[in-house]
């Protein structure tokens, strides 16, 4: 028996209704559009150039970082600062007194800075495309989306591989602060590295600031960046350090005799974020090397310089160990920004500098 001709009417619509469901379900499950690059690209050359203020990094590693963005969008510039955070953070500060706009893109170590400027409402919110593709732990770490994990490393121990036996390496913090070690322990300064900052936090919430008292009269060498503890240990003036994981490893491949301990009380992991300064008059540059700054380029970069990688794509090099296998421990960004001036001012009665 054939089908009338109202019937076919009321088919065909159901499934012109039916297709638009399945049509407007696919769109909302797509994911968002990828963003155009390219013609942000086109954009960022008519700035030209950006200026970036940066201490993720030693000056070696920051300046790669430069050209490999202009080797992936050529016609702009990168001019890299590199200083230690919180020299950085002074001079950009002065930079905002004097109502000028000299940074760009501003990337410290030490997460207090950003709370601060977001609060005051200096950064331009931009939220990367990259960002949804960094790997889960650095996922939503603002949750305003302003400043976003562009690094990450580690502070554990370093040591002098020629000098120490096994048995007479340290297995956590406090060991350190055994005798034994007067006058063989390098450190930075929590008043220009951002980094030693927040590891001083970590060790004071640990262990109170007992734990700097005893450090004291084992009169370790302080230098300011973290990195210039692995300067001492290089030229043999210190055999232990409050070191970084990346800057270390990097001079054990150059053949010194270094290495490192990862503490059984905790290596602290260090997630440093970069974000766009709100009075930039770089705007599309400065948003293309945030992008480029959680890109796969730029963890290749970070890998072969032995910091850790955002991007899962991006393995790590032979010799440094996965999370899995040693305890992480960090404070809050809360107790950072709260702890980290507070404690600078305390360490300088104690130690001086």
């Amino acid at each position: 028996m054939g089908t009338s001709t109202g019937e076919e009417d009321e088919m065909t619509m159901r499934k012109g209704l039916f297709g638009l469901a399945v049509l407007v379900i696919a769109t909302l499950a797509a994911p968002p559009a990828r963003a155009d690059l390219a013609a942000l690209h086109e954009s960022a050359r008519k700035d030209g150039e950006l200026t970036w203020y940066v201490a993720h990094y030693t000056t070696q590693q920051a300046e790669e970082t430069g050209r490999a963005f202009e080797k992936k969008y050529p016609g702009i510039k990168v001019n890299v600062v590199r200083t230690t955070a919180q020299v950085a953070y002074q001079r950009l500060n002065q930079d905002i007194g004097a109502g000028v706009a000299k940074c760009d893109v501003f990337s410290s170590t030490d997460i207090g800075h950003y709370i601060e400027l977001k609060k005051k409402g200096l950064l331009m919110p931009y939220k990367p495309e990259n960002a949804a593709k960094l790997a889960e732990p650095f996922q939503n770490f603002d949750p305003d989306g302003v400043y976003f994990p562009t690094a990450a490393g580690l502070i554990v121990i370093g040591y002098r591989t020629d000098k120490l036996k096994p048995e007479e390496l340290p297995k956590n913090w406090t060991d350190l602060l055994a005798p034994k070690w007067r006058n063989r322990i390098a450190t930075g300064h929590p008043g220009f590295s951002g980094y030693v900052g927040v590891w001083a936090v970590q060790m004071q919430k640990l262990y109170g600031w007992e734990f700097f008292e005893k450090l004291e009269k084992n009169r370790p060498q302080i230098g300011r960046s973290i990195n210039d503890t692995v300067t001492m240990l290089n030229a043999g003036e210190r055999l232990v350090s409050f070191g970084p994981t990346a800057t270390t490893l990097e001079s054990a491949d150059r053949g010194n005799p270094v290495g490192v301990i990862y503490p059984t009380d905790g290596s602290l992991l260090m997630i440093s974020p970069s974000a766009i300064m709100k009075n930039t008059s770089k705007p599309a540059a400065a948003k293309l090397f945030l992008e480029f700054l959680m890109d796969v380029e730029h963890a290749q970069v970070a890998v072969k310089n032995r910091q850790e990688s955002l991007r899962p794509e991006v393995k790590p090099l032979a010799g440094a160990k996965p999370f899995t296998e040693f305890k992480v421990i960090r404070p809050t960004d809360a107790e950072v920004s709260d702890g980290v001036p507070k404690l600078i001012e305390k360490w300088r009665d104690l130690f001086g500098g």
